[in-house]
């Protein structure tokens, strides 16, 4: 569920992103599909994702 939202986050940055913030917008949309990614394939594999393993944040 946390990695489609973030997967969803990481398009909805793509889609918004225009031409005099769109290499930050790609960077950030990069990092944060990268870790929705990252916590589907994780579930899938029945293993703990690397948003997990970073801890309760603020």
């Amino acid at each position: 569920m946390v990695g489609l939202l973030f997967a969803g986050i990481a398009v909805v940055i793509i889609y918004t992103a225009d031409s005099s913030n769109r290499v930050g917008a790609y960077g950030a949309a990069l990092a944060i599909g990268g870790l929705g990614l990252d916590a589907m394939i994780s579930a899938a594999r029945d293993r703990t994702s690397l948003l997990s393993r970073i801890g309760p944040l603020p």
